[in-house]
């Protein structure tokens, strides 16, 4: 059974420079929550809670979750304030409850939220998935998205790791048996 951690894909991200294929990143991200939930597994939606006047200051328009994802009443919610979703946080021992074989990561953004939680899954022992297609970043100053994409994905394939991790493309999550 899967965990599939969401992380940060809330109205904000809209807000600045374009994210990278963002449409068909939120569509990859709706058809893994829906294979699954369809294989008893646990989707859990990752919500980034800001300071006052942010972006993502609780309660505001920034803060919700995009619309346009398929989120369900019994999905799981974390709120979090930092970049790590572990950090100060309840999601270790939901996942500890939960006993996932794998734990899936997907979201915004690749070079924050998505890389900071994935170590983090990684040092908590956790066999971890990255959805390389589905995570997404603006372009930086010095590395356009795609590159920051591949980079991070190339690093998160090679991280030392008790368990196990690997980058894996939406597709190829979705074709398994």
């Amino acid at each position: 059974m899967d965990a599939l951690l969401i992380v940060d894909m809330q109205a904000g991200l809209l807000q600045g420079d374009p994210k990278h294929d963002l449409q068909r990143v939120i569509d990859r991200i709706n058809r893994l929550t829906a294979m699954v939930r369809g294989r008893s597994g646990r989707v859990v939606w990752i919500q980034h809670c800001g300071g006052a006047g942010s972006g993502f200051e609780p309660k505001s328009p920034g803060w919700a979750l995009l619309p346009a994802l398929d989120r369900r009443d019994d999905d799981i919610v974390v709120q979090k304030t930092l970049n790590d979703a572990f950090a100060g946080t309840d999601l270790q021992a939901m996942l500890e409850k939960i006993a996932p074989d794998r734990v899936l990561v997907a979201g915004w953004a690749t070079d924050f939220c998505v890389d900071t939680t994935v170590r983090s899954a990684v040092s908590h022992h956790h066999h971890v998935v990255v959805v390389g297609d589905g995570h997404t970043v603006s372009d930086r100053p010095h590395l356009d998205a795609p590159g920051v994409i591949r980079h991070h994905n190339w690093v998160w394939g090679h991280l030392i790791t008790t368990r196990s991790v690997r980058v894996a493309s939406a597709a190829e999550l979705l074709a398994e048996v």
